[in-house]
């Protein structure tokens, strides 16, 4: 079969690394991502990922004696992708699937800095990229940055894994009687504030006519039919 994309990129939640674990990361949550990026890349599709620091630490913590600023809070998290990064790295590695890692903060012993031409040529050569640090600023979410990304890299559809099969009116795993959306334009995202991707990232899709696919990550062989055509998740556009 053709594959319909020749480049994608896979947005993760650092929670998705969570596997059963309370926090960190799921080494078999890892590999179990690592199979399925591995089979796309056998299908010679071009493969960026970019994944959330979640699962490691979240937002600023603020009790009655204690309030942490919102750029130290940001620039915290944005290392904590870093640590969910490497762990993935070493997962597709242990694949044998080529990887780079990326980051937006400098820290040459431990990753690349992320320079546009060079990301692009790593994709030609059939590396798999994960882009790491966010955008490098405060106030961005890896929402944010995996639209930014996938704009300056020109991948044909940004791919959004979750726990659950796409886009639904409210949280399907509260209320059994929630819609699933099969298709949505971005206004639609915007305007019932689905809560997909926060709304810089979608306004950033939007105006680049960048297709958004929402789909079920934890399902095996899901990515691989994707991008075989399959009409799988939600897709917005």
């Amino acid at each position: 079969m053709k594959a319909r994309y020749k480049r994608i990129l896979l947005k993760l939640s650092g929670e998705a690394l969570l596997g059963k674990q309370p926090h960190g990361i799921d080494t078999s949550v890892c590999a179990h991502l690592a199979r399925q990026l591995k089979e796309v890349t056998e299908l010679g599709i071009q493969t960026a990922v970019v994944v959330g620091g979640g699962n490691i630490f979240r937002g600023a913590p603020r009790s009655k004696d204690f309030e942490m600023e919102r750029s130290v809070a940001d620039y915290m998290g944005m290392l904590a992708t870093v640590l969910n990064g490497l762990a993935l790295q070493n997962a597709l590695e242990n694949q044998g699937v080529p990887t780079r890692v990326m980051t937006a903060i400098e820290m040459h012993q431990v990753a690349e800095p992320y320079i546009r031409r060079r990301a692009m040529r790593h994709l030609e050569k059939k590396r798999v990229v994960i882009f790491v640090a966010g955008t490098g600023n405060p106030y961005f979410t890896t929402d944010t940055a995996a639209a930014l990304r996938s704009v300056e890299i020109n991948v044909d559809v940004l791919l959004k894994g979750t726990k659950v099969n796409g886009v639904y009116s409210s949280d399907p795993m509260k209320d059994k009687s929630a819609e699933f959306f099969q298709k949505l334009t971005y206004m639609d995202v915007l305007s019932k504030d689905l809560k997909i991707m926060d709304s810089t990232a979608v306004t950033l899709c939007r105006e680049n006519k960048l297709p958004i696919l929402v789909f079920n990550f934890m399902r095996e062989g899901n990515l691989k039919k994707i991008v075989l055509g399959e009409k799988i998740g939600t897709l917005i556009n």
